[in-house]
C-alpha cells in the first residue's frame, strides 16, 4: 500500500474515481464497492472513503442508504440547471480574466487547441485530451480571478456538465475548438466584453447541442 499523507491519498483517489466515472469505466447507476476500488487504486479503504465523501458532497455520486453509493444519473434538468449557473458565473470569469492571463500560458493552450481541431476526430482513448485542453482553458481563466471559492464552484459545476461532453456530441469537435480558439483571442488582446460574449455564446451553444440531441432520440 501506498504512504502518502492521508488527505493527499484521499485527493488522489477523488481524482481516479472521477476519472473512472468521466471515462465510463464506472458507469451512471453503478453500485460502488469501496473495498474493490481501493484494491484497484492500491490504497486502503479510508482514503477511498474520503474520495466518495467529496464526490457525493458535489452530487456526483448518490447515498441510497447508510452503505450504498451509487453513480448519479444526471437528468436533463440537473444538466440545464447546472449550465444556467455557468452561463452567470463564467462570461463574467473571461471579462476579469482579459489581460490577465500570461501571454506565454495563452499561447500554449492555443497551440493545443488548434493541434486538436486539426485532428478533426478523436478515438475513445483519447477523449481526456479533449476533457484536459477544456480544463485547461476555463481553469486558467478561473485562476486569473484570484478567488478559489468562485473556481471552486465553477469546477464543480463542470463536473456535472461534463457528463454531457463530447462523448455524447462528438460532432461538436471543431465548433469547441473553434469557441475557445475565440475565447483565448479576445483574453489575449484584453478585450473583456467581447471574451465574455465568447464565453456566452459557447456555453450557449453546449446547451443547444444537448437539447437538439436529446430531441432527436
Amino acid at each position: 500500500m501506498l504512504t502518502l499523507p492521508d488527505k493527499r491519498l484521499a485527493l488522489q483517489a477523488y481524482e481516479q474515481i472521477l476519472e473512472f466515472i468521466m471515462n465510463g469505466t464506472l458507469k451512471p447507476g453503478e453500485l460502488l464497492n469501496e473495498r474493490r476500488l481501493a484494491d484497484v487504486m492500491n490504497v486502503s479503504r479510508t482514503p477511498v472513503r474520503d474520495a466518495l465523501l467529496m464526490l457525493e458532497g458535489e452530487g456526483i455520486l448518490l447515498r441510497l442508504d447508510s452503505r450504498r453509493l451509487q453513480v448519479k444519473q444526471i437528468q436533463i434538468e440537473d444538466y440545464l440547471d447546472a449550465l444556467q449557473i455557468r452561463l452567470l458565473l463564467e462570461p463574467s470569469v473571461a471579462r476579469h480574466a482579459a489581460g490577465r492571463v500570461p501571454a506565454d500560458r495563452l499561447a500554449d493552450l492555443r497551440a493545443k487547441v488548434e493541434t486538436l481541431r486539426a485532428k478533426g476526430h478523436v478515438s475513445s482513448d483519447e477523449r481526456h485530451l479533449v476533457r484536459e485542453i477544456d480544463d485547461s482553458l476555463h481553469g486558467l481563466l478561473c485562476e486569473a480571478t484570484g478567488n478559489p471559492q468562485l473556481t471552486a464552484i465553477i469546477v464543480s459545476l463542470r463536473r456535472r456538465t461534463l457528463m454531457f461532453d463530447l462523448r455524447s456530441v462528438p460532432e461538436r469537435l471543431e465548433s469547441t475548438c473553434d469557441e475557445h480558439l475565440a475565447i483565448l483571442d479576445a483574453v489575449a488582446r484584453g478585450e473583456g466584453e467581447k471574451a465574455a460574449e465568447e464565453m456566452t455564446a459557447h456555453i450557449a451553444a453546449v446547451r443547444s447541442s444537448i437539447i437538439n440531441r436529446l430531441h432527436r432520440r
